[in-house]
């Protein structure tokens, strides 16, 4: 079995500030743009399939560092709903111990993304069985994602850190589910 190999797009103006970005389409700033023009040794090799989220930050990443993807929309980042553009600091002050991962409030629950990386496991078996599968998509789609592949509750995605521009690698060793590498 091939690996599952996790980009994050680069940085955008949001991300650097700390909003929560779903589905606003945020460019990548210039450092975001080097950012995805750096991946490119590191990405440059043979795949079974590349899938982008379809949000201009995630696709331009994908772009820049050379990787020929198709769109995805179960890539897609978390709806944050009403907090989106908004900082975890600024709702706490609100809300008092705010957390995206807790907020029943929102229009996507983490068990709700958790579902379509479900999807997106399944859509890409074949691929993996083949060979290496590149994804390039969301900060917290990704950490979900990262945690239904280890069989993990989706909301035990908040365990993951994920910067902007890293690459993360799953796997399997000795047939079980496994982190290979995180947040290089």
């Amino acid at each position: 079995m091939g690996e599952l190999w996790l980009v994050r797009h680069g940085e955008t103006h949001w991300s650097r500030t700390g909003q929560h970005t779903g589905r606003t389409d945020v460019p990548l700033t210039p450092h975001g743009e080097k950012q995805a023009r750096s991946l490119r040794p590191r990405l440059d090799r043979p795949w079974t399939l590349v899938l982008t989220s379809p949000l201009v930050r995630a696709s331009k990443t994908a772009e820049l560092a050379g990787l020929a993807a198709m769109e995805n929309d179960d890539l897609l980042e978390w709806d944050y709903g009403h907090a989106e553009g908004r900082t975890t600091a600024d709702l706490n002050r609100e809300q008092g111990g705010w957390s995206i991962w807790t907020d029943r409030d929102l229009p996507e629950t983490p068990d709700d993304v958790g579902r379509r990386a479900e999807r997106l496991l399944e859509l890409v078996a074949p691929a993996l069985a083949a060979g290496d599968v590149c994804l390039v998509g969301h900060g917290h789609a990704l950490r979900i994602l990262a945690a239904v592949w280890l069989g993990l509750p989706a909301a035990d995605g908040r365990l993951f850190a994920l910067s902007a521009g890293a690459i993360s690698v799953l796997g399997s060793e000795h047939e079980l589910p496994v982190v290979v590498r995180w947040n290089t």
